[in-house]
């Protein structure tokens, strides 16, 4: 397993600088190129999720609604939990400034490539309407592009497999309720074994009833569990409210404190806070279009304004309460990384039983994520092959849920890094090659909207 680390590791050396030139030089590109359009329609982008703009003749197979819970669904999770943990154990709480740049920047990126998933829609095998980075690059760029959604779809059978949802929910259950000592008398290998097989049943249950179940389960869970970890979150800061901004100032000054640029290297700082909050929002890697390509909505300006709102939710929101409640318990002074750090700060603050109400709340994103990112697969898959091929992606997907339990979380934090590395290159080549069209779109939409108002 070492050895696997080691190759996977320097896997990712390669692939960072042009993950993060494509992501961060490309992403600002798109914020001057749309003349900061997205972050201006911001208020009309909650209107369309409210229904207000809703078509009922239109194609597709889910709501905005839907579309951008279940592609929040896949984003809020344990990215935000235990991947913001995983970002300041590696960086220091100075990493959570590049986490929000990155997510500003990831606003724009998701407005141009949710507007592509609409624009540019195709239909798999079975003529069902589909969406996403390989339809807008075979539609859009044509047909001489497809090796480049080919390179997509076989990094995105890696990208997204739920290993480190399962293998973080495990690592939660395990120091949580510490079964080997409160209930049979199991080696923790086999606790972890037995945990990954109850997730990949459960798991299985869902997948396996497609799109719309996948949809209907995330709506119902995914706003509650925010709301409620959320609710958690504020009432730690309230508690602690005199812990809040010196714990913000923490933030701003370690990102550019020289002595952690000596130490570290800035840019592996900088690096850092670029591929968590690209873990956490997804923004540039096209997972979401996939989601968005299949809404009820006929206009594409409109769907790529919704998905805009993905970052702000999942990064801006989420993560930053996260830190915050990571920072002013002082976890992040300990030496532990992941889920077990924030179980830290819970338990330190909330009368020592948050990391109770933690483990309910991570089971929950931990399900919805696993119920989310099965669907990303099938769809890679079935666009290498065809429907029928496509969906033996889940069975695929449920055993690896099984390994990832009682594997290191080394091992599926490299594997998850290297294959959205992969991911975010041809998506972004295919965004920036593509963004006139969207421009283009946006002015008439616009003049529509202006007309009608």
């Amino acid at each position: 397993m070492e050895i696997l680390n080691t190759i996977l590791a320097k896997a990712n050396d390669f692939a960072n600088w042009p993950m993060f030139v494509l992501l961060i030089g490309g992403g600002l590109f798109l914020a001057f190129y749309s003349k900061l359009l997205p972050y201006r329609f911001f208020g009309h982008a909650i209107a369309i999720v409210r229904g207000k703009y809703d078509d009922k003749n239109a194609k597709g197979d889910v709501s905005s609604l839907q579309a951008l819970s279940a592609a929040v669904a896949a984003t809020v999770g344990l990215g935000n939990i235990s991947g913001v943990a995983l970002a300041i154990h590696r960086g220091g709480p100075g990493v959570v400034f590049w986490i929000w740049m990155t997510a500003l920047i990831g606003m724009c990126i998701k407005f141009y490539s949710g507007s592509l998933s609409i624009m540019f829609r195709g239909e798999d095998s079975e003529g069902k309407l589909q969406g996403g980075p390989m339809f807008y690059i075979t539609q859009g760029l044509g047909k001489k592009w497809k090796p480049l959604a080919t390179f997509f779809c076989i990094a995105g059978m890696f990208g997204f497999l739920g290993v480190f949802t399962a293998n973080q929910f495990t690592e939660t259950f395990v120091n949580v309720i510490k079964p080997s000592e409160t209930f049979f008398q199991m080696s923790e290998f086999n606790w972890k074994l037995t945990i990954g097989i109850v997730l990949a049943i459960i798991t299985s249950f869902v997948i396996f009833g497609g799109l719309s179940k996948i949809a209907k389960v995330a709506t119902a869970i995914v706003p509650a569990m925010v709301m409620i970890y959320l609710g958690a979150v504020i009432l730690v800061m309230v508690m602690n409210s005199s812990q809040v901004l010196p714990s913000l100032k923490l933030i701003f000054s370690e990102a550019w404190n020289f002595n952690t640029i000596i130490t570290g290297g800035f840019w592996g700082l900088v690096i850092v806070g670029v591929k968590r909050a690209m873990f956490s929002n997804e923004a540039g890697l096209g997972s979401a279009p996939m989601y968005h390509g299949q809404s009820k909505n006929d206009e594409p300006i409109r769907e790529g304004l919704v998905s805009m709102l993905g970052p702000f939710i999942d990064t801006i929101l989420v993560c930053t309460f996260t830190a915050i409640v990571i920072i002013l318990s002082g976890a992040y002074l300990e030496d532990t990384d992941g889920i077990v750090m924030t179980l830290s700060a819970f338990r330190t603050t909330l009368f020592g039983y948050g990391d109770y109400l933690l483990m309910i709340i991570v089971a929950a994103f931990a399900l919805s994520t696993l119920f989310t990112y099965s669907y990303y697969g099938v769809k890679c898959l079935s666009f290498l092959t065809n429907a029928k091929i496509g969906k033996y992606y889940n069975h695929y997907f449920v055993i690896t849920i099984v390994l990832a339990a009682v594997v290191s979380l080394d091992f599926v934090t490299y594997l998850i890094d290297l294959s959205y590395a992969l991911m975010v290159i041809p998506n972004m080549i295919a965004v920036l090659l593509l963004a006139p069209k969207v421009n283009v779109a946006a002015k008439t939409y616009f003049a529509k909207l202006k007309k009608s108002s």
